[in-house]
């Protein structure tokens, strides 16, 4: 496996920063929230069999904040824009969280080009009566705290994320998320109407322990995307992707090797 290499892309203008690791078919990492931060272990470990490819999005980090960017739909298509400028096809489409949220927002609109969808941790629809914890109420520190089951790996969190050289980035990423998410908060009132044109494999990763989307989230998205299927990870919060990586990893693998077999 080759290392990572880090770009800058031009999309229609926008710059944006793309890790690219690894070979094999191309599976595209859309990241939460938090941003994309650097090249993490889970990623080294699908590289080891595909083509991995993690933009930041526009808005977040070191990409361009374009004046076109209001909501998450923009995002999608924007990333519709992306596939097709790179000539990506038979991607496997993997979104954490808010990226979750663009992965489904992208795949209601058009799938010409991905071979499959997995949504991890999914923000996008709301569920009525189920208890979530809103991270835009918490302080900095509660709110990693919030993401993970496991107290032990969360004091770890906290140290790693909240350094002082990271003030910036972080601001800029919780500004943007909140443009994108505040209202209504963390979902799309029109999204659940159109998950039934989601017509690729499907696959729903959910934390046992998800304090932001809890697992019912999961179940949720299941009943409204044709055939999908669910993986709730054990002892497992909002991240899978740090706190039970093999899992994560093993659940995604199988679900992709699954889908080619069937192929």
């Amino acid at each position: 496996m080759s290392d990572p290499v880090t770009t800058k892309l031009a999309v229609r203008g926008c710059n944006i920063t793309l890790m690219r690791g690894g070979s094999g078919r191309p599976l595209l990492i859309l990241h939460g929230a938090s941003g994309a931060g650097g090249w993490t272990p889970y990623m080294a470990d699908l590289a080891a069999r595909h083509d991995v490819i993690v933009p930041e999005h526009p808005g977040f980090g070191a990409s361009d904040m374009p004046d076109w960017l209001d909501n998450v739909p923009d995002l999608a298509n924007f990333y519709l824009d992306f596939l097709d400028q790179l000539d990506l096809n038979n991607v496997d489409l993997v979104g954490f969280s808010l990226g979750g949220w663009i992965a489904a927002e992208l795949a209601v609109r058009n799938t010409r080009r991905l071979a499959s969808l997995t949504l991890v941790a999914a923000a996008g629809i709301h569920v009525k009566g189920v208890a979530q914890v809103d991270s835009f109420l918490r302080s900095d520190e509660q709110r990693i705290r919030d993401y993970f089951h496991d107290p032990k790996l969360a004091d770890e969190m906290v140290k790693l994320r909240l350094k002082p050289e990271l003030e910036d980035i972080n601001l800029k990423n919780r500004t943007i998320a909140a443009k994108l998410m505040w209202q209504p908060r963390s979902h799309d009132p029109q999204l659940r109407k159109w998950l039934h044109r989601i017509d690729v494999p499907t696959l729903l990763i959910w934390g046992a322990n998800d304090q932001l989307f809890p697992k019912e989230y999961a179940f949720a998205y299941q009943r409204l995307i044709s055939g999908s299927s669910v993986t709730i990870i054990p002892d497992c919060g909002h991240i899978p992707q740090t706190e039970q990586r093999q899992a994560l990893v093993s659940a995604l693998e199988g679900f992709l090797d699954k889908k080619r077999a069937a192929a």
